[in-house]
Order: structure tokens, then sequence, then C-alpha cells
């Protein structure tokens, strides 16, 4: 009998290239430890609530009011509830078709517009014009079921085929590595140097781009439909063709290394970005987790603004933001927005359409997005509590990230930069040549045997250093 459809050996190719090491092998191995009672700290992921970080008080009042608006009806309400909780929550509400009415107990689980509530959208913008001094469009910004689902739709726009490459930092978030292999492009790495606190050089990345241009790809049966401005020699049985560098993903803070790119560095970047007709991919989720003044988070989108012309109205950008990190931290709630910058309308109208497949963004998690954008102000009733736990989150993240490289580095045989921002270390272990050869023996790679074994040993479940596409050495 024929394989079925969904028999493994029928699959989509690209779905098994997909590699996604942050819930890849150690996780699962972690996973069945866990069930056989073994006491695990997943480690392997940005998910604060899962270590411990408490939910800011003042954004669950708000979005439980929501989603039990008969609350509201409730003589009592004001006992439980702050005052400016119950009015920001009827302001959600109102921001929903048809108001406050008779409807209002089923509104704030109706679909939403497909890029995410009129209301909200406005919230960002105004949030990106305060920070950035410069005004953003609402129209210009959707809502996305966290931030993850926002660079896959853009990639979803960029990616044509084989023969479109994407620059992506190196060590990078698999995030990027496993929806390039899914939507069948072609990642170029470009390596980040763990000896200069993971600087970018932008010598490396032309040198990135030449090698891609210039890299022949053989694919051993003919391809169809490729773009005119793809090189492409046909053959009866192959087709060689050169690769396309067509986006740049940046990730600032860095995922999972840590850094803090300074105005220089995206400066540069804008420039080469120009250069080369590259739209960049602002992936800027930790823009709330710094922890040094130094280098302070500065968005793309502002020193794109702040270049002036030309390149403030040609180059394109894309923008992402969540509420899964920071001091909101809320992962679950998958709540994010992208921002583009000079993308052509018919463009914009294009991904639109391809949101309006989902119907809506999760509208509590919009919600949610609208408090992290709008945050309370001096005078609002909620306000000191809400400063005194937002300031403790990020306070005591700053002091983990010094313990965190102060330990590493007082170990033998491990060096760590200092985590300036994000939520990861990434540190580079020395593994004795009996390490190695063990881990050969045991048929794994030797970071991925060191990580299995720090698993079992101390119930710590990481990341290995090759996860993310980091080089030997």
């Amino acid at each position: 009998m024929a394989p079925k459809a969904l028999d493994y050996e029928s699959l989509n190719e690209n779905v098994k290239k997909v590699q996604y090491a942050v819930r890849g092998e150690l996780y699962l191995r972690a996973s069945e430890l866990q069930k056989e009672g073994k006491k695990i700290i997943f480690t392997n992921v940005g998910n604060p609530h899962a270590l411990g970080q408490k939910p800011l008080t003042f954004p669950r009042q708000v979005v439980a009011l929501c989603q039990a608006p008969f609350l509201l009806d409730d003589p009592n309400v004001g006992l439980l509830f702050p005052a400016d909780a119950i009015a920001r929550a009827k302001h959600y509400l109102s921001l929903t078709t048809g108001g406050l009415g008779i409807f209002l107990i089923h509104l704030s689980c109706a679909y939403s517009d497909s890029r995410g509530l009129p209301g909200v959208r406005k919230e960002v913008a105004e949030f990106i014009g305060r920070r950035d001094g410069y005004p953003s469009d609402p129209e210009l910004i959707f809502l996305t079921d966290g931030a993850s689902k926002g660079v896959m739709q853009i990639l979803n726009c960029v990616i044509r085929g084989e023969g479109d490459g994407v620059l992506v930092p190196v060590p990078q978030y698999p995030l990027y590595s496993a929806t390039i292999s899914l939507l069948g492009g072609s990642l170029v790495p470009y390596y980040l140097e763990e000896t200069a606190n993971w600087g970018l050089d932008v010598n490396d990345l032309r040198q990135s781009v030449a090698q891609a241009r210039s890299r022949g790809i053989t694919v051993t049966e003919l391809l169809t439909n490729l773009s005119c401005n793809v090189y492409c020699y046909q053959t009866e049985f192959l087709t060689l063709y050169y690769l396309q560098v067509r986006a740049m993903v940046i990730i600032n803070p860095g995922n999972p290394t840590g850094q803090c790119l300074s105005v220089a560095n995206l400066r540069e970047i804008l420039h080469f970005c120009y250069q080369e007709n590259l739209v960049l991919l602002g992936d800027e989720v930790y823009q709330q987790n710094v922890y040094q003044d130094e280098r302070p988070f500065i968005s793309s989108r502002k020193v794109l603004m702040d270049m002036g012309l030309p390149f403030s109205k040609e180059i394109q950008l894309v923008s992402f933001h969540t509420v899964s990190k920071g001091y909101f931290g809320e992962c679950g709630q998958r709540g994010g927005y992208f921002e583009m910058t000079n993308i052509p309308p018919k463009t914009v109208d294009e991904i639109y359409k391809i949101a309006s497949i989902s119907l809506s963004p999760n509208v509590p998690a919009q919600i949610f997005m609208g408090l992290m954008v709008n945050p309370l102000k001096p005078g609002d009733i909620s306000y000191e509590q809400f400063v005194r736990e937002s300031k403790g989150i990020i306070e005591s993240l700053r002091r983990r990230a010094r313990m965190m490289t102060d330990g590493f580095n007082s170990c033998r045989n491990v060096v760590c930069n200092f985590t300036e921002g994000a939520m990861y270390s990434f540190p580079q272990i020395r593994l004795p040549p009996k390490a190695i050869e063990a881990a050969k023996q045991a048929g794994k790679v030797p970071d991925v045997f060191y990580c299995l074994k720090l698993l079992e040993a101390t119930g710590i479940s990481t990341v290995p250093g090759s996860g993310f596409g980091q080089k030997e050495g």
C-alpha cells in the first residue's frame, strides 16, 4: 500500500528539516524525568512566571474584569478591585464592537479586527512615539499572538523559496532557523564575536553576504516559478541558482547572548541594510530587560529616524515586541505586536490578508499589550504598587545577571561575558578530552552530552550551544 498523506515518509520535507533546540532533546528528557518525580528547573526558555517571577497585580485585575465583565455590575466590585482597574476594564471593553451596552458580557470573547483592536493599536503607536520621539501610525501596527507569530508572518512574506536568504545572528534564537527551514528559505549566518562581548563587525556581515551570493546550490529537480531576480541556470536534471539575501535579523538585547547594541552599531547595521537593499527585522522583545547603564536600549526605529534622509524614507524595517518578557513576563498570554516602517501600502494589504486567515489575535492578550504600553501614571490609585512591583522585578533580574556571570567565571574551565540584557547567560565551557571522547562513544555532540549529564545530576534543563548554531571552540 502506498504511504498515506500523514505517514512520516510522506510529510513535507521542510517540516522534517526544522530543528528547535529550546524544545528539543534536552527538553524532552527533562519532561520524562519530571514525570518520574524528579524536580526540574526549566531554564531552556525564557518563561519568567514558571521560574518564580510574580505577575503584576494591576494588569491581572483589569484582564480579570474584562474576562468576567458581569463583575462590573456587582455593587461590591469596588471592595475587590481598585477604581483605576475598574475604569481601565471599562475602557478596554468599550473598544470592542458595540461598546458597553447590552452585549457587554460577550464582548471580551469576540473576534477583533485581524490586525488587533484599533484602540489598542493606537495605544501602541502612542507608546512608540513617546519612546522614539517620532510619531507612529496605528495602521502600520499589527497585534499578534506573541512576537513569534509576527516574525513568522513577516518571514513568510519575505521568503519565496530556497534561493532567498535571511541573515541571522549566531548564536541565534532557534525561532529564526526553524521558521526559515519551514518556509523553505536559506539561513545566512553572521557570527557574533564572543571575545568582543558578542560584538558585531559589519565587515563580517559583508563577507557573509558575499559568500551566500557566490555559493551555488544544487537541487536535484526542476524548480519552477522562480522570481526573475534570482539568478538561475536550468538543465534537464538540475537547477543551479545563487542566493539572494533579502533580509537581516537583529536581536537587541541579544538572545541568547545578552548584549545590548550601541547607537553606533545600529547605525552601521542600518547603513549596511541600505547598501545591500535588505529589510531589517528588529527583534526587540527584551527592551525592558537591561541590566547596565552604559548601553541603554535604543530602538532600531529611533536610530533610523535620527539618521534622516535618505535612510529614514528608504530602509524597510519591521520591529517586534511582546508582553512575554520584561517585568510583565506574561508568556502564556501570547501577546505581541510588529510595527512596519517604509513598507509599501500594497504590501501592508497583503500582510493584512494573511493575518485575516487566522481571523483575530487573542483578545485578552491584546488587553495585556495595551496595559503594558499604556501603564499607570503618577496619581493613579494603583501606581505606587505597580512601580514597586515592576522595579522589584527588574532589580532582581539585574542582581541575578551579575550573580550568574560571576558564578560562571569563578568555575574552572568556564568563561562568560556579562549579561547586559535579555534573560540568559551564554557561558563557554571547555570540556576535557575524556569528556569529548565519552560523548563520541555515546553518539552525542559534546555539548549535548554535557547538558544531558547536567540535567541528570542537577535537574537543570539547559540548551546546548550547538542548538543556537554556535561554532565549535
